[in-house]
């Protein structure tokens, strides 16, 4: 059957590859730029980031151009879609969909373009719940529905060794106030109203994760949830985060480790780690 409705994001949402082609997801590539060599974000691998990152190489992120969405909706329309709803990363932390609206308005069919609020795992697992009202026949406005309240009721926590490269990059929102002077202080972030805010500190890393697992225990209480910890460069602490995760939680439907995605990783710094609950 014809899929009336086509779901686009962006590779911030960190959706694992497999699981973005089985839903006919569209994943537009943000940029980034290392030393003088600038790639779509799905070109640089982690390790070669984050030892670029620690000698001091200039890095910055980009939006994709409105070319590199419009030739996505093209394809969507070419396939038999009657609608787009095209879902990015926080307009809070990029211009991404800035670019999507420029391309939405060459575009003969409704697009609806969202901003999450989010980023990472929030934003891909919401992303993931739209794609499946999508493929089951849902009108626009009944997939809009489904994507609406995802949004709304997801939370994510992001962990960093360092405020440093997201003070360097400008992301760090009102948390700026509240940068740490010892180096023993961990802080425990938050994404709210789309921008990244203090929620907790820690004195190590292992306080600081602890508070985190103990917050999303909280947030999800009993109800169903997909939970998703991603990193950059940490595996093995997102690892022992999720078992933490899985230990305390009665109704997981979900449950993922991933890398973040790059552009991620170059504003969160190496040995970040974020934490989402996602109500299903």
């Amino acid at each position: 059957m014809r899929q009336r409705v086509a779901i686009v994001t962006d590779s911030t949402a960190s959706i694992p590859l497999d699981v973005a082609d089985q839903l006919g997801i569209s994943v537009v590539q943000l940029e980034l730029k290392v030393g003088e060599e600038q790639n779509d974000e799905r070109r640089v691998p982690h390790a070669q980031l984050a030892q670029a990152m620690a000698a001091g190489t200039p890095v910055a992120t980009a939006e994709p151009p409105p070319p590199a969405f419009y030739w996505n909706y093209s394809d969507a329309v070419a396939s038999g879609a009657e609608a787009i709803i095209s879902v990015h990363i926080s307009e809070g932390l990029s211009r991404t969909c800035e670019s999507a609206r420029i391309a939405a308005a060459e575009i003969g069919i409704p697009v609806y373009v969202v901003d999450s609020r989010l980023v990472g795992l929030s934003l891909g697992y919401s992303v993931i719940a739209a794609a499946e009202a999508a493929a089951g026949g849902a009108t626009p406005q009944g997939v809009m529905g489904v994507l609406d309240r995802r949004l709304r009721s997801t939370m994510q926590l992001l962990y960093v060794d360092t405020l440093e490269y997201l003070q360097r990059g400008g992301r760090i929102g009102r948390a700026q106030a509240w940068l740490g002077q010892t180096l023993s202080i961990k802080p425990v972030l938050a994404l709210k109203e789309g921008i990244i805010d203090q929620h907790a500190k820690g004195i190590g890393i292992d306080r600081a994760l602890k508070k985190a697992v103990t917050t999303a225990v909280e947030r999800a209480g009993n109800a169903p949830v997909d939970i998703g910890v991603e990193h950059f460069e940490f595996a093995d602490r997102a690892n022992q985060v999720l078992d933490g995760l899985r230990s305390k939680l009665p109704q997981i439907q979900r449950a993922t480790v991933a890398e973040t995605s790059a552009i991620l990783g170059a504003h969160a710094g190496p040995g970040a780690l974020g934490v989402t609950v996602s109500p299903v």
